[in-house]
């Protein structure tokens, strides 16, 4: 665990596997570009993947799907806030301030590490997807690995960092969609009959 003087958590271990993924950085110049591009703005490729599943979900008419989609953002928001608690509760420092030398391939953050905020959001973004659509969550659960991977290749985070992350982001969204569901299931059929119906279904609803 980490103290509140900022350890690194499970100490040289991560340091280990921080330091492998790093080398491997240093052996493979060609992916620093596209690595640095996702690791810094894969954000908005999962913001448009929310999209599409909100419009695939729309077409299809199945209110149920329909719910999902629209909560996947709010949970995902949800997931980050609470990891904004445990980040400032761990306090671990970014590789790159306590082991010297180490390869940076994005901008030196002055915030803590642990658990990584973009893998949050990766993981809760793919939970969401998940209980909307199976291939296209399946795809989104790819790249949110992909996310992970490079937030430590780039050098931004310890490994543990994004894995803790991902599983943070998909509990969080998971658990609070379990917790709106009922809420949810009586609230779109209502919704449905009015102008709102728009954004909820392009077809005949098929209910909740």
């Amino acid at each position: 665990m980490v103290t509140s003087g900022g350890d690194v958590v499970l100490g040289q271990l991560q340091e280990r596997w921080f330091q492998a993924v790093n080398s491997l950085a240093r052996t493979t110049p060609q992916w620093h570009g596209p690595a640095r591009l996702f690791a810094e703005y894969g954000v908005v490729l999962f913001a448009g993947l929310l999209l599409l599943s909100w419009w695939q979900a729309r077409r299809g008419g199945d209110l149920r799907r329909v719910a999902a989609s629209l909560w996947a953002p709010v949970g995902a928001l949800i997931a980050l806030g609470v990891n904004q608690l445990l980040v400032a509760a761990f306090a671990e420092p970014r590789p790159y301030t306590v082991l010297p030398g180490v390869l940076v391939l994005v901008h030196r953050s002055s915030d803590f590490s642990f658990p990584s905020d973009h893998a949050v959001m990766a993981g809760a973004v793919a939970a969401g997807v998940l209980l909307v659509h199976r291939r296209l969550g399946a795809v989104v659960v790819a790249l949110a690995l992909l996310m992970a991977f490079t937030r430590v290749y780039v050098g931004a985070h310890f490994p543990l960092d994004v894995v803790a992350g991902l599983v943070v982001g998909a509990a969080v969204a998971l658990a609070s969609y379990i917790l709106v569901r009922p809420l949810v299931v009586r609230l779109l059929p209502a919704l449905a009959r009015t102008p709102v119906r728009v954004l909820l279904t392009s077809a005949a609803p098929r209910g909740v």
